[in-house]
């Protein structure tokens, strides 16, 4: 089979190549997937790039966590009526070499979900960590009826669909962002307010927005960069919900935060316990299947062109990139 290989971290152009591999065999309780679409990530991105100085785990690695395509083999114990089943991937390369960007995955049957009636491929291939990060971060903040949420990055792929999901919750989402063209996103998603932090004061404008109050609660793409602004801009006993940062360490102020009851949750989409898992899946395909969510303009590369298509991912696409198996 095709697929695209790395076996040394650094710049796309200089590392990525595509190359053959021996077509894999789904093991005991794993299916083999038909890949049509891989999902890139940031995440991806960011592991084949080194950032943080990380070594290579592996001789090679094949990227990308997320993925569709079709079923076409199972292994020891997976129920023969899954062969032909259109699925959706997720974690495809967490933990291991191999991930989606090759034209056949094998990995555990959980992985792979039953992607619903009248959702393509494309979709499927975008939603794996973006939806399930945005679907386990709201349900962690409980009822949301009439509360206020902060969505920094409310233009990106996480931050789109918390957008939503909170809109859909009968929550205000208060989306932060940095241009006039990413707030008229965030409001055709059901933004009720859009901050752009680099032209305004956040914390102040949240507490205009909230009456004083402060926001219930905040989900988080860069706790380092916007860790100070939560004792002002949140509510006291408010929540966040951090799935996100970019530098690997932070500086939180501790009194004004000790002083506001202020909550934290970290959480990495990768480890999420099972029942948590569970029930982020569940959702999510709930809400594939009544067609409730608006999903990202999708920006295609050949499998050739893997290099460029993490070059897109790094120059902050504003669309999902995918790559065509």
């Amino acid at each position: 089979m095709r697929a695209a290989v790395y076996r040394a971290k650094g710049r796309a152009v200089d590392v990525l190549s595509v190359d053959e591999l021996p077509k894999p065999q789904p093991g005991p309780g794993e299916v083999l997937v038909r890949v049509v679409f891989s999902g890139v990530n940031p995440s991806d991105v960011k592991s084949r790039a080194g950032l943080g100085g990380a070594p290579m785990d592996y001789p090679f690695v094949v990227p990308h966590s997320d993925g569709a395509g079709e079923i076409v083999a199972v292994g020891e114990g997976v129920a023969p009526r899954r062969v032909g089943e259109r699925v959706w991937l997720f974690n495809g390369q967490w933990g291991r070499a191999m991930g989606t960007a090759a034209e056949f995955v094998a990995l555990p049957a959980r992985q792979a979900v039953t992607l619903p009636e009248g959702v393509t491929l494309e979709v499927g291939a975008s939603i794996g960590i973006p939806l399930l990060t945005a679907v386990h971060a709201v349900l962690s903040l409980g009822t949301l009826l009439n509360k206020t949420v902060m969505v920094p990055g409310a233009a990106g792929a996480v931050g789109a669909y918390v957008t939503q999901l909170v809109a859909l919750a009968g929550g205000r989402p208060i989306a932060v962002v940095s241009s006039d063209e990413k707030a008229a996103l965030a409001r055709s998603l059901g933004a009720v307010a859009a901050v752009n932090y680099k032209t305004a004061d956040l914390a102040a404008e949240v507490r205009a927005l909230t009456q004083g109050e402060g926001a219930d609660a905040v989900v988080e793409v860069d706790v380092a960069g916007n860790a100070r602004h939560y004792a002002q801009a949140l509510r006291f006993g408010g929540q966040a919900v951090i799935y996100g940062s970019n530098a690997p360490t932070i500086e939180l102020p501790f009194r004004p935060l000790i002083s506001r009851f202020i909550k934290l949750y970290f959480f990495i989409v990768y480890l999420l316990p099972e029942a948590a898992l569970r029930e982020a899946i569940d959702t999510a395909t709930g809400l594939l299947q009544r067609g409730a969510l608006r999903h990202p303009e999708l920006a295609t590369y050949p499998l050739a062109d893997i290099a460029r298509a993490h070059e897109r991912v790094e120059a902050g696409a504003n669309a999902k990139v995918l790559v065509a198996l």
